[in-house]
């Protein structure tokens, strides 16, 4: 009985085919371009990332008494990151992904750039410092320093250098 869902087992058969017809030796006709095989191989990765197969494997593998560092090892993760994948029944995974979903879409992925002041790193850079002497001076009261809250929770420690204008104190 095969392990893989149908998706899957669709995706490895045309990547497989792909790697076949190889370059096609030449011929226009059947050259299989980069692109295509670029295709093939992220379909097949998507496939087996949303494929039960792992989670059931898993399962099978706590069943037969094997801990958690051995499964991480088979499956080339850390232990945490394997429990936070696979521990725990089938509503408990579902709402750690949708936290994390939930997390990745509410917050940016970067930094804000228009933000007051300096960061601690670009400081020290001006002074030429360590940004644990901006601290240490910040601490001493030598340095003007405020952490900057965004809507989402996000915090920012800001240094106003003695040439720069301050945050507005509103």
């Amino acid at each position: 009985m095969p392990f893989l869902s149908a998706e899957s087992a669709r995706a490895l058969a045309e990547l497989v085919a792909l790697d076949a017809l190889g370059d096609g030796g030449g011929d226009e006709a059947t050259r299989v371009t980069p692109l295509e095989r670029l295709r093939g191989i992220r379909s097949l990765i998507t496939a087996l990332e949303a494929d039960p197969a792992s989670l059931n494997a898993v399962r099978e593998a706590l069943d037969a008494g094997e801990a958690w560092e051995e499964i991480a090892d088979a499956a080339g993760l850390s232990p945490s990151a394997a429990k936070y994948r696979w521990a725990g029944d089938d509503d408990a995974i579902a709402a750690r992904q949708e936290a994390s979903r939930r997390r990745k879409r509410d917050r940016p992925s970067s930094a804000p750039t228009e933000l007051p002041g300096l960061g601690v790193a670009e400081a020290a850079k001006r002074l030429g410092v360590t940004p644990q002497a901006i601290y240490q001076r910040v601490n001493r009261g030598l340095l003007h320093a405020e952490t900057v809250e965004l809507p989402d929770g996000r915090k920012y420690k800001r240094v106003f250098l003695p040439d720069e204008p301050a945050a507005s104190a509103d």
